[in-house]
């Protein structure tokens, strides 16, 4: 959608990271990252016996299959937490933990 409203086609060759950086678009691994962290808080904030705790903190054994490990939620993040530089228990403080985890859009 950017490079048409650009009016970039990839004959020209011009990388996305350049057109969103022009636009002043965030990437969208760090917006994704966001809304990770931001459902983790939320998490956090639930009861003890909510079922989304529960939920979060469950783990299926069984035999493993073939090929490599697939990715877990808890270590996806575990490395979000570890990129955005939060520790979990900041997100008792709701209003730290927003201003911690938000991922500003360059162009504004």
């Amino acid at each position: 959608m950017l490079r048409w409203t650009a009016g970039v086609t990839r004959m020209d060759r011009t990388r996305n990271g350049a057109i969103r950086q022009k636009f002043g678009v965030a990437p969208i691994a760090d917006k994704m990252r966001e809304a990770r962290l931001r459902w983790y808080g939320h998490v956090l904030h639930g009861k003890e016996d909510s079922v989304r705790k529960i939920g979060l903190e469950l783990e299926v054994s069984r035999k493993r299959s073939r090929g490599r490990p697939k990715q877990r939620r808890s270590h996806t993040l575990h490395m979000d937490l570890k990129v955005a530089g939060v520790h979990p228990d900041l997100a008792l403080g709701r209003e730290r933990w927003r201003h911690d985890t938000r991922i500003a859009d360059p162009g504004k």
